[in-house]
């Protein structure tokens, strides 16, 4: 049974919205800044009426199915959850849809906690995010950074999730969720964090600001 319903959380997290409003809105989102298939390049090549909607799209995609599982009783505290709630976020970053090649997973990221911990979990990270980015903010006084930056933030921000599911007594199951959620994400930004941390900056195409999808 859970084996039935990760492969379903998969397929239903590699539901390539953000591409297929994409090309409804005749772009290419792998022809758009760093050729990430999400919401951030949906948002920057047609507008933030198509992005808000690919935003929305793939947050609910890693909320909906998930949250029913969990508040139906489904699905326990146990680490038959954590193969469930990884899945969805597993299928995102790497779509049989689009050959394995999907997004960064920051949307289904938000899904899958607000659905795993009510919120609580979602809001700490985009609290976290914040922080961060105020922080980069006021070091470049101001200016936006780069999306070298954004990428190194988006897992510095998960890294640091982890105080928040210590300090709040979350079990096991829950770490194994964040353990792979930081695994995905660190894969999906190598190339930004790379060129962040050695200081070779500039291959990565700057769309705007924001996070990447």
């Amino acid at each position: 049974m859970i084996l039935l319903l990760a492969v379903a959380e998969f397929l239903c997290g590699a539901l390539m919205f953000s591409y297929w409003l994409g090309k409804a809105a005749r772009k290419d989102l792998r022809q758009v800044g760093d050729g990430n298939p999400g919401a951030f390049n949906l948002w920057q090549s047609a507008g933030y009426r198509w992005g808000l909607a690919g935003i929305l799209l793939d947050f609910l995609k890693g909320y909906m199915p998930l949250v029913f599982l969990v508040e139906s009783g489904m699905l326990g505290r146990d680490f038959g959850m954590t193969l469930v709630a990884i899945a969805p976020i597993l299928g995102h970053a790497f779509s049989p849809f689009l050959k394995f090649k999907g997004g960064k997973a920051i949307a289904v990221t938000f899904g899958v906690w607000s659905a795993l911990t009510r919120f609580e979990a979602a809001l700490a990270y985009a609290v976290i995010l914040a922080v961060l980015l105020a922080v980069f903010s006021c070091y470049k006084k101001g200016k936006y950074a780069s999306r070298e930056a954004d990428g190194f933030q988006v897992v510095v921000g998960m890294a640091m999730l982890s105080i928040f599911l210590l300090v709040s007594g979350y079990s096991l199951p829950f770490w194994g969720v964040w353990l792979v959620n930081l695994i995905v994400l660190t894969y999906a930004n190598r190339q930004a964090i790379r060129s962040f941390l050695t200081g070779k900056g500039g291959k990565l195409p700057r769309s705007g600001d924001g996070v990447t999808l």
